[in-house]
């Protein structure tokens, strides 16, 4: 039986457009700024040593700087890098700049899944930080309050069964009781291979009864008690 719905965000709860659209750009334009201004705070003095040691030698300021905009324009998966984008969206958010795009489908869901007692965790690329300000500052109000939980990068890769053995662990349930939504394959192949249940989103396509995942247009079409 599945006691926890675990979501992906960008092209599950959230438009693809919205990630590439608003937020990476907007990132981009600041991070160096940001980087110069607030060097000296622990928080992001910390992320710019994780640069360095995913260099393997220690970088200048300008070098870091550089480093971060390659990885930007790479669209990489990097921790430090994603920590420090959340920063510069948590300035974004604050200032009114912009609000998180989320699904109308995936909201009625959430809190239909949370009113029967479902756990709602999050599992995405974006840092914990990022996560959090999406769903607290979204263009449906703030629904950051529905989820239990969220994980990052740190506690591994998303195309890496161990991730989702380790999120199961912390989440103190077997991996057979927690539903993972994403809309890409390998990431739910990661998710079975733990031997969680899975759910493919294919928002912009029509659902392949044939596919290696059951997949759905949307949330409304997801329905964790016949899983």
């Amino acid at each position: 039986m599945i006691r926890a719905v675990l979501t992906d965000i960008e092209g599950t709860t959230t438009s693809v457009s919205f990630v590439f659209e608003v937020l990476f750009p907007y990132a981009r334009a600041r991070i160096a700024d940001f980087v110069r201004e607030h060097a000296a705070e622990p928080e992001v003095h910390e992320q710019l040593e994780s640069i360095s040691a995913e260099a393997g030698r220690q970088l200048s300021e300008a070098e870091a700087i550089e480093q971060l905009i390659r990885w930007i324009d790479e669209d990489r998966k990097i921790t430090p890098l994603k920590a420090l984008q959340g920063m510069v969206w948590r300035q974004g958010y604050e200032r009114g700049d912009f609000t998180g795009h989320v699904y109308p489908d995936a909201v009625r869901a959430l809190r239909a899944w949370k009113a029967q007692g479902l756990r709602l965790h999050v599992y995405s690329s974006g840092s914990v930080l990022a996560q959090r300000l999406l769903f607290g500052h979204s263009d449906l109000g703030d629904l950051a309050s529905l989820f239990d939980g969220y994980f990052d990068t740190r506690i591994g890769p998303k195309r890496e069964p161990a991730s989702y053995r380790a999120i199961a662990e912390e989440m103190s349930l077997s991996p057979g009781e927690i539903l993972f939504l994403s809309d890409v394959e390998e990431e739910l192949d990661a998710a079975r291979a733990a031997g969680m249940s899975t759910t493919w989103l294919v928002r912009d396509a029509v659902p392949d009864p044939a596919a290696a995942h059951p997949q759905v247009a949307d949330f409304d079409a997801v329905d964790p008690r016949t899983v």
